[in-house]
């Protein structure tokens, strides 16, 4: 299993879930490569839902905005749900004062809060224990 697409944006499965995270010097090239792999690894490997973590990215401008919304239609019509987590209020400003809305893409304070969001819960520190002696 390839866990490093040619956009060289790492793209990693936890169970039907793929995790990934966009910096801030994705160029046309790499986000195309991106976006291949990624529609690619949703269809192969039956992916439900897609988290994409942008709490690195300092600016959002249209091409990215333009991206997302891309990303989130394409893994939506091969049954995927998106969220995309960590905006940061200066990108969020800039967005609006821009006029560039994320049309269809869900966000999410933070990739923890995106996973739950996606059915995933985290465990209590030393995991959980049952008792099963009853």
């Amino acid at each position: 299993m390839r866990e490093q697409p040619t956009g060289g944006v790492p793209i990693l499965r936890l169970g039907d879930v793929l995790v990934t995270g966009l910096l801030n010097e994705l160029d046309d090239k790499s986000a195309l490569a991106f976006t291949d792999e990624l529609t690619h690894r949703i269809s192969a490997e039956g992916a439900r839902g897609v988290l994409i973590d942008i709490s690195r990215l300092e600016m959002v401008d249209s091409f990215v905005a333009r991206m997302l919304m891309e990303m989130t239609s394409m893994a939506r019509l091969l049954g995927a749900r998106v969220i995309v987590a960590g905006l940061r209020p200066a990108v969020a400003i800039t967005l609006v004062e821009l006029g560039l809305e994320l049309d269809g893409v869900e966000t999410a304070l933070n990739a923890e809060q995106g996973m739950a969001a996606l059915g995933w819960h985290q465990q209590p520190p030393g995991g959980a224990h049952h008792d099963t002696t009853r």
